[in-house]
C-alpha cells in the first residue's frame, strides 16, 4: 500500500525539522570543520597546480631576497637550530616518543591517530616531492645546502603535522592553550628558518603547512568517528 500524500508531507516535514534542529545545535562545528578541512586543501591544490605547470609565484623571490638581507652570525645560528630541531634532531624523535608514550599509557586510539598522522605525513611528503620534482632555490649558496626536491617542504610539513596532532590531542584538556602557544611559534620559526637558509621557496612552506593540516584533520575524523570524547579509551564510548 503506497503512502498517502499526507504521510509523505509529515515525513518530509519531520526530516526538515530534524535538519534545522541539527544545524542549530552543530552548525558552528560544521562551519569550522568545513573551513579547517577545505581551506588547507584549497591552498595546497592551488600551489600544487602552479608548481606542476612550472609557474613562478610572485612572492617567492622577493621574500627570499628579504630573508637574505637579515643574514648575520646570530641569525645563522638561530636558523640552523630551528632547522635541526624542525626535523631529524627534534620532530622525528619526538614523533616516535609520542606514539610510544601513548601506547604505554594504553591510549590505543590516540596512539593510532598519532602514528598514522605522523608516519603518513612523511610518506606523503616524499611522494609529493618526487611527483612535483621542484628544484631548490639557487639565489645564493646556502650554509646548509640540500640535495632533495623542494616542494612541499618536509620541515614545514613535519613540524605542522606534529603541532596539529598535539593540539588536537590536548584540545579537550586544560593544556590546550599552552600547547597551542608553544606550537604556533615553533612551526613559524621552522618554516622561516628554511626560507632564511635559502633551501626553500615560501610557497614550499605554505604547501607543507596546508598539506599537513588537511592530512591530520582527515586522519582525526576517520580514527575518532562517532566519538564525542576522543581522548578517552574506546571502551568508554558506550556510556
Amino acid at each position: 500500500m503506497s503512502p498517502s500524500s499526507t504521510d509523505v508531507r509529515k515525513t518530509l516535514s519531520g526530516e526538515l525539522r530534524y535538519g534545522i534542529r541539527t544545524l542549530k545545535q552543530h552548525g558552528l562545528r560544521f562551519l569550522l570543520l568545513f573551513i579547517a578541512l577545505l581551506l588547507p586543501l584549497w591552498v595546497f591544490g592551488a600551489l600544487a597546480e602552479e608548481v606542476h605547470e612550472g609557474d613562478v609565484f610572485f612572492f617567492d623571490q622577493p621574500l627570499l631576497q628579504w630573508a637574505q638581507g637579515w643574514h648575520s652570525p646570530v641569525m645563522d645560528r638561530v636558523s640552523l637550530f630551528f632547522s635541526a630541531i624542525g626535523y631529524q634532531w627534534g620532530v622525528v624523535p619526538f614523533d616516535i616518543l609520542l606514539v610510544l608514550v601513548l601506547a604505554l599509557k594504553r591510549r590505543p586510539r590516540e596512539g593510532l591517530f598519532a602514528g598514522i598522522a605522523l608516519a603518513g605525513s612523511g610518506l606523503l611528503n616524499v611522494a609529493a616531492k618526487h611527483y612535483f620534482g621542484r628544484a631548490r632555490p639557487s639565489l645564493w649558496e646556502s650554509i646548509s645546502p640540500e640535495t632533495t626536491y623542494s616542494f612541499p617542504s618536509g620541515h614545514a610539513m613535519g613540524s605542522m603535522t606534529l603541532a596539529a596532532v598535539l593540539v588536537l590531542l590536548a584540545w579537550p584538556t586544560r593544556w590546550r592553550w599552552w600547547v597551542l602557544g608553544l606550537m604556533v611559534p615553533f612551526v613559524l620559526m621552522v618554516g622561516a628558518s628554511r626560507v632564511y637558509l635559502g633551501v626553500h621557496y615560501p610557497s614550499d612552506i605554505l604547501a607543507g603547512w596546508a598539506a599537513a593540516l588537511a592530512w591530520v584533520i582527515g586522519v582525526y575524523l576517520v580514527v575518532f568517528r562517532g566519538s564525542r570524547r576522543p581522548w578517552e579509551p574506546p571502551h568508554s564510548l558506550g556510556r
